[in-house]
């Protein structure tokens, strides 16, 4: 883990809305640096900024003002075609509504971002079964999403995220439509990928004990980092 040469790290990263005296800041000048193979996990209250710091992690959006670096790259300075290739080629995505295509199978749709990557349909196929198997779904693979519970979809998700082999997966409120018990299912496959497959995972979430899986929690409020680390936490 290089702490020197961080992975992700935001320099003074403003994100704003509107203009004038309607003008909203929906991140105000925070800084965070998070390091290759962390599992790091991003609370706040609904509007804090959480969910806005994901978005531009992901390259999904980019800062008002301030410095992104990923891998020491300035993504603020990237036009959308780039950003999109970062996107493609390093970041993985586990949504809260799985997203899953439900006429298809779970093979299926866990070979789609190779799809887009123009992979070979066999070698499509290889990858998208050992990524189902290494999220212990081998005996569904031919199964649609109608055919599998909640926490089933959301393995086949995490499969699909991490068929690319990215550097970083992230996770927004990946439990969030889970009981319990699922839940904890997803954080502790969550875990294992972190510790064993050094993924590097930074997950929104707002629930304490999803957040107690991570090294590390990073706390928003009102748009600012409010704190970085909380005792206690796993």
């Amino acid at each position: 883990m290089n702490r020197e040469n961080p992975l992700i790290e935001f320099r003074n990263i403003v994100k704003s809305y509107g203009r004038g005296q309607n003008i909203t800041h929906a991140i105000n000048g925070a800084s965070l640096k998070i390091n290759e193979g962390e599992f790091v996990a991003i609370m706040g209250a609904s509007g804090s900024g959480k969910s806005t710091s994901m978005n531009i992690i992901g390259c999904l959006d980019k800062p008002t003002s301030g410095e992104y670096l990923f891998k020491g790259i300035h993504v603020e300075s990237l036009n959308l075609n780039q950003m999109a290739i970062l996107r493609r080629n390093y970041i993985g995505f586990v949504f809260q509504g799985f997203n899953l295509l439900g006429r298809t199978s779970a093979l299926e749709n866990v070979e789609l971002p190779l799809v887009y990557r123009k992979i070979p349909a066999k070698t499509r196929e290889k990858l998208a079964f050992e990524a189902l198997d290494k999220v212990g779904l081998s005996s569904v693979v031919k199964h649609t999403p109608a055919e599998l519970s909640g926490g089933q979809q959301q393995r086949v998700a995490i499969a699909r995220a991490i068929v690319t082999n990215p550097l970083v997966l992230l996770a927004d409120e990946p439990t969030g439509n889970l009981d319990s018990i699922k839940s904890l299912e997803i954080m502790n496959l969550l875990k294992m990928l972190n510790e064993e497959s050094k993924v590097t995972i930074v997950m929104v979430t707002h629930e304490e004990e999803m957040a107690s899986f991570a090294n590390r929690v990073i706390f928003f409020r009102d748009g600012s980092i409010e704190d970085k680390l909380r005792k206690g936490f796993k």
